[in-house]
C-alpha cells in the first residue's frame, strides 16, 4: 500500500472529542476561570448548604441526556418546550440553577463569550463536591453548548426511583457505564434530600399485606410517615438522603442501606441484589475506594458526549440559546 495513501488514511479517522478537551484550556483566554468560580460556589454553599447536592444532581441529569452540554439550563420559549419541562427535572433545585446563572455573570464580566456554561457546570459541581468533603478529579474543559433542548428527550434517560436493578444497570451500560460505575455514581446520594413524592409508596402503600416496607428501620419509618404525612398536599416536603450525615460527602449512605435506612427503593434494592451488593459493602467499609471510584466514574461521566467545534455554542446566556430554536 503506498505511502501517501496510509497518510490520507491516518488524517481521516475522526479525533476523539474527549482529546479535544484539556485542563488548561483557559489558561490564556480566560485566565482567572477557576478562581471566579471557586469564589462563585464557595459563596453560594456557605449561604445556602443544599446548593453542592442540587449542583451534583443538575450535572447528572445534564449530562445523561444528549451529554454533558447544558441543555437542562435552557428555558421553554413559545416554541420549544426544553427539559426542564419533564416531570423529573421539576424537582432540581433552584439553588444550582441560580449559582451556575451567577458565575456565568461574574465570567462574562471580565472573560465575555469565551467560557461555555457546559464547563462552568462541569467545574462548579467538582468545586461545590470537594467542598462538602469529597474528592477532587479532574475537569478537562473545553466543552460547547448545545443547541437543542427538547423534553422529549429526557424520558428513558434518566433513572427513575421505580425502575428496577436490570432497568438502572441497562440504562447505565447503554451510555457505556459498569454496574461498579453505577453504584459508585448513587453515592452522589450521601449528600442531599429526596421529595416524599418520591419514597410514599414505601411508607404507605408498599403492598396489600404491609403498607409499610419492611425493609425501612420501623423507628425510621415512623418518622417518614409523620414528616411525609401531609405529602400530597404539600409537594414540597422532603426528607435527607443520608439521615446520618447529610451535609457531609462521605460513605455513610453505604453503610445505611444495610441498616434500613436507605430511603429510595433503588437505593434499597443496589443494597440487595447480588450484581450491585458486592460494590455497596465494599464503599461502606472502605470510603478510599469508594472516593476513588466515584471520582473516576465523574470524570468519565463529565466528558460524556461532550460537544466541541462547530457542533456547539458558548451561549450568552445559559437559559437561552443564541438563536431562537424552534
Amino acid at each position: 500500500m503506498p505511502f501517501p495513501f496510509l497518510f490520507l488514511l491516518f488524517l481521516s479517522v475522526p479525533v476523539s472529542v474527549h482529546s479535544k478537551l484539556t485542563l488548561g484550556y483557559y489558561q490564556k483566554t480566560c485566565p482567572n476561570f477557576e478562581k471566579i468560580i471557586r469564589e462563585t460556589v464557595t459563596n453560594k454553599q456557605i449561604n445556602s448548604p443544599v446548593t453542592a447536592a442540587g449542583t451534583l444532581r443538575l450535572f447528572f441529569h445534564d449530562c445523561m441526556v444528549d451529554g454533558c452540554d447544558a441543555s437542562v439550563l435552557i428555558s421553554s420559549n413559545t416554541f420549544n418546550k426544553a427539559e426542564r419541562e419533564a416531570d423529573i427535572n421539576h424537582s432540581l433545585s433552584g439553588d444550582a440553577f441560580d449559582v451556575i446563572i451567577h458565575a456565568k455573570t461574574n465570567l462574562e464580566l471580565v472573560c465575555p463569550g469565551i467560557v461555555s456554561c457546559s464547563d462552568i457546570l462541569a467545574q462548579a459541581t467538582r468545586d461545590l463536591v470537594v467542598m462538602v468533603g469529597g474528592p477532587f478529579y479532574n475537569v478537562r474543559l473545553g466543552r460547547k453548548d448545545g443547541m437543542i433542548s427538547k423534553l422529549e428527550n429526557v424520558e428513558g434517560n434518566l433513572p427513575l426511583v421505580s425502575d428496577s436493578v436490570d432497568q438502572l444497570i441497562d440504562m447505565f451500560a447503554g451510555k457505556g457505564f459498569t454496574t461498579k460505575e453505577l453504584v459508585a455514581l448513587s453515592g452522589g446520594h450521601t449528600i442531599g434530600f429526596s421529595h416524599c413524592k418520591e419514597f410514599a409508596g414505601r411508607l404507605f402503600n408498599f403492598s396489600a399485606t404491609a403498607p409499610t416496607d419492611p425493609d425501612i428501620y420501623p423507628k425510621f419509618a415512623e418518622k417518614l410517615k409523620v414528616m411525609c404525612g401531609n405529602f400530597q398536599k404539600d409537594s414540597d416536603m422532603s426528607a435527607f438522603n443520608d439521615v446520618m450525615t447529610p451535609g457531609k460527602f462521605d460513605n455513610m449512605y453505604y453503610q445505611n442501606l444495610p441498616r434500613g435506612l436507605g430511603l429510595l427503593a433503588t437505593d434499597n434494592a443496589l443494597g440487595k441484589d447480588p450484581r450491585t451488593k458486592p460494590f455497596v459493602d465494599m464503599y461502606a467499609v472502605n470510603q478510599t475506594a469508594f472516593f476513588n471510584d466515584f471520582a473516576h466514574a465523574m470524570e468519565k461521566l463529565s466528558v460524556h458526549g461532550v460537544k466541541t467545534g462547530r457542533k456547539g455554542e458558548v451561549r450568552r446566556r445559559c437559559d437561552l440559546f443564541n438563536s431562537i430554536k424552534t
